[in-house]
């Protein structure tokens, strides 16, 4: 069983390297890259970047590859010896064909991330094939009936946080509906010196241990001055008691990560050239292991054209969060001769990544100051803006979810017991599945206290009183259920809210078509995302994948999956195989995601159809948090 033997080691990181620009990024980083609509490298860095693969047929090598981002050479893990992998770029409506060979001395394995294919090309040990072996090579062949962008990473023990991931760049049968000039990758990161199994045995041990941004005495007199002391004590006493901390962000920060943007540390940066006038495309993609960035380019206005590879109606924000394995097409048109900062701040704040956009390559731009460090509140809790720590625990069902009739469909009566998984409780054991790895006001518009109404689950056993915890949620495995956890679409989340700046919500994305599948869903799933943070436990309704039965789908049914956050962190869920249609009120231009962020405290739809046969991953996305939140789907 992985992890067992892992034990926990003496920190070996530098606390002088806690700062976000960390060392001198030697010959291992690598540079970023730049495509034009042609797929031509625009060539802006002096060291050489990942290649760019195009055509149908690919040969990849899986290897030990020596990297140095910080001043101190690691082994990674490369693809075709670069860190970050090569890119690849494909064509909609061909077939291609991958030839993977493994020369770790391990297994390995790879998976499309959001691309639609045969479950027994989904590249998920135990579940489509049994992985690939040392020094054997395994051969992925099928049909790209898509386009976008999208990236590829192991899905065995922890090799995506030592460098195995890359984009994947579709281009479409057809125009888009919007034009550009230039097109870039943007691909974050995160990178540390220390091997993540001994990151993750200290989780284990201390979940916290990478938290240096716990509340300090001078922040109690501040709180003082501002809410007066009772107030202030109250707050304080209401987190001692349930042993939690509001600045609960990130269980791995830059105490250990160094941020890279295009496989460039912070103190080099990446660079991508424009000339005035140009409309640039960037293609970003989170391809880190557990952080969530802010991205912003100061100065610079960006239209979201597309969201996880689907067009989307475009929209203008000045900044975007995304979560671990989304990705977000932007399009920035620079109207003077001058650089601009590409600025991913992590969402704790220890650190940040960064790029330019410059019409001369010896020219930067300034970077800007991190923002505060965020602090979770009562509704990041679910606990509805209430006080007190009543609404912990804590049994009372939630009053009120979402009024399906009020988004325009209904809610048909369904199964009262499909979804609950009430099944046992432990923590995961990989190998027992083969799996070895571990248009409003900008400022104005983000109205909290206005979430989506409620759903009522009286029809499939969730009680009159709305969401319900199933008994297996009870024990020293979680530590916290959300009491009132509300649709908060439009909510851009901790540390963005109110900041002066349009930032984007899942509430603004609407698919540039009509809905790919109109039908109302015939059933609900309802699962709920839990954890105890202190033991470093996670699951779905308080059972770890191991201990877990699958998820059974009818093929061609059309479902609707209910996500609550009963847990104080963000969530990127990821479903393999099919299309996550998010439910965001309007049914007539339903979004397609293959990664939906679930916000603390908070609850999501979305309908999926059941249109692949076979077994598919369903799970967490943060690296550390997929051991145990984590489930099988089956359709049959």
């Amino acid at each position: 069983m992985l992890f067992r033997d892992t034990k926990l080691l003496i920190p070996t990181v530098d606390p002088g390297r806690r700062r976000f620009v960390k060392g001198l990024a030697l010959g291992g980083a690598m540079a970023g890259l730049g495509l034009g609509p042609a797929a031509a490298l625009a060539g802006v860095n002096p060291r050489p970047g990942p290649r760019v693969l195009t055509g149908n047929r690919f040969d990849l090598n899986i290897a030990p590859q020596e990297v140095n981002f910080t001043g101190r050479a690691r082994m990674g893990t490369a693809i075709n010896g670069s860190v970050p992998a090569p890119v690849l770029r494909w064509r909609e409506g061909e077939r291609v064909t991958l030839n993977v060979t493994n020369n770790l001395a391990h297994d390995s394995s790879i998976h499309w991330h959001g691309i639609i294919l045969p479950t027994d090309m989904d590249g998920v040990p135990g579940l489509s094939y049994a992985g690939i072996k040392p020094g054997e090579t395994y051969h992925y062949e099928f049909d790209v009936n898509q386009s976008g962008t999208y990236w590829y990473h192991s899905h065995s023990g922890f090799q995506e946080q030592t460098g195995m991931y890359g984009a994947i760049v579709v281009d479409p049968r057809e125009p888009d509906p919007f034009g550009y000039d230039r097109d870039y990758v943007v691909m974050l990161s995160d990178w540390s010196d220390e091997k993540p199994e001994n990151i993750y045995a200290k989780l284990k041990k201390l979940s916290h241990y990478y938290n240096f941004n716990e509340r300090t005495f001078k922040d109690f007199l501040r709180d003082v001055r501002e809410k007066g002391y009772v107030e202030t004590q109250r707050d304080r006493k209401m987190w001692g008691d349930m042993r939690m901390s509001d600045r609960d962000l990130s269980d791995v920060t830059g105490y250990t990560y160094t941020f890279l943007m295009n496989g460039q540390t912070p103190a080099d940066g990446w660079t991508g050239l424009f000339k005035r006038g140009e409309k640039v495309r960037l293609r970003f993609i989170n391809g880190a292991a557990m952080t969530f960035f802010d991205v912003r380019i100061p100065d610079l206005k960006m239209t979201v054209v597309a969201t996880d590879g689907q067009n989307i109606e475009p929209v203008s924000v000045d900044e975007f969060r995304i979560g671990v394995a989304e990705t977000f097409d932007v399009i920035v048109e620079p109207k003077d001769d001058r650089a601009y900062t590409l600025f991913a701040q992590a969402i704790d704040r220890s650190g940040f990544a960064r790029g330019t956009l410059t019409p001369d390559p010896a020219l930067r731009g300034e970077i800007p100051e991190l923002d505060p460090v965020p602090i979770l509140t009562h509704g990041d809790m679910g606990m509805g803006g209430h006080g007190g720590h009543a609404g912990h625990d804590m049994g009372a069902a939630a009053p009120a979810a979402m009024d399906h009739a009020a988004m325009g469909h209904t809610m048909p009566a369904a199964d009262p017991h499909a979804g609950h998984d009430m099944g046992k409780a432990g923590e995961v054991d990989h190998a027992a599945m083969g799996h070895t790895m571990p248009a409003a006001d900008p400022h104005a518009g983000h109205d909290m206290g206005k979430a989506m109404p409620a759903m009522d689950h009286s029809q499939h056993g969730g009680g009159t009183g709305g969401i319900k915890h199933a008994a297996s949620e009870y024990g020293p495995h979680v530590d916290m259920r959300a009491e009132t956890p509300q649709y908060r679409l439009d909510d851009p989340g901790v540390g963005l809210r109110n900041n002066g700046r349009r930032v984007l919500t899942y509430a603004d994305i609407r698919n540039i078509g009509a809905t790919y599948d109109p039908r109302d869903p015939e059933r609900e799933i309802e699962l709920h995302l839990t954890g105890n943070m202190s033991r470093y436990m996670w699951s779905i309704n308080g059972i770890k994948f191991a201990d877990a039965e699958p998820i059974q789908l009818t093929y061609g049914e059309r479902v609707r999956i209910t996500l609550v956050n009963d847990t104080m962190m963000n969530h990127p869920i990821h479903l393999h195989g099919m299309w996550s249609d998010l439910e965001t009120g309007d049914d007539r231009h339903i979004p397609r995601k293959h990664t939906v962020v679930v916000q603390p405290g908070a609850m999501i739809s979305y309908r999926v159809t059941a249109d692949a046969k076979g077994r598919w991953a369903y799970h967490c996305h943060l690296l550390y948090h997929m051991p145990g939140m984590f489930r099988e789907v089956r359709v049959s």
